[in-house]
């Protein structure tokens, strides 16, 4: 099973900032494109099968991955299902000689983020890495927002999750008060600890946290 590798486990160098995984079986292809990207900056980890890339540690920074569909043994197509069952979220950029419609659409449903017919000139391929890297990036911001905010509502007691749920449909605190059985002034302490506690000024802020939360 792929795992990770975080930054203050890498060996001791200049901190990674972007990386992109190439798994091709061409060596030439491969080793073609590992130049190609380090011309840019960017760091690479070269694969020739998919059950190399299986088996080994990619570091937890952006990134994404370069996958040729035909592969020996497990396909591109079948390592990218793999990929996502193990929870493994970098953005692939999809590469083939024999590409064809139905393909392409199995992969981008799945959630590649580009299809490239070989040969394909280097600057189309420079263009899709980049902005596969920085929807990764983007992805992580996001997911890190995320974890901050589950975090703050992890510190509710149940009661103040009960309030706050009312309060993010709009509901005032002597309308709360009846739903659950409480005083008002109760209700209104419970609400003062919710804001206090999830960071927030005004029930729109909280109501983007909420959201930022999904269903519970």
């Amino acid at each position: 099973m792929i795992s990770y590798t975080r930054q203050k486990d890498l060996p001791a160098k200049s901190p990674l900032k972007s990386f992109v995984v190439i798994v091709d079986d061409d060596n030439m292809v491969r080793e073609g494109l590992g130049s190609l990207l380090r011309s840019v900056g960017l760091d690479t980890l070269l694969f020739g099968s998919s059950a190399e890339l299986l088996q080994s540690s990619i570091p937890d920074v952006p990134g994404c991955i370069i996958l040729d569909v035909r592969l020996p043994g497990l396909s591109g197509l079948d390592l990218q299902n793999q990929l996502i069952n193990q929870g493994i979220n970098l953005p692939i950029i999809f590469m083939t000689g024999h590409g064809d419609i139905p393909m392409t659409v199995r992969a981008m449903k799945a959630g590649a983020v580009d299809f490239l017919s070989k040969p394909f000139r280097d600057q189309d391929m420079l263009d899709a890495v980049t902005a596969a890297v920085e929807l990764d990036a983007q992805r992580r911001v996001e997911a890190a927002a995320k974890d901050g905010i589950r975090a703050q509502y992890e510190t509710l007691t149940p009661r103040e999750r009960e309030v706050m749920g009312h309060v993010t449909t709009g509901l005032m605190n002597k309308q709360i008060a009846g739903i659950i059985g409480l005083s008002e002034i109760t209700v209104k302490i419970h609400r003062g600890n919710v804001m206090r506690k999830m960071n927030v000024r005004t029930v729109v802020d909280l109501v983007r946290r909420a959201e930022a939360l999904g269903p519970s």
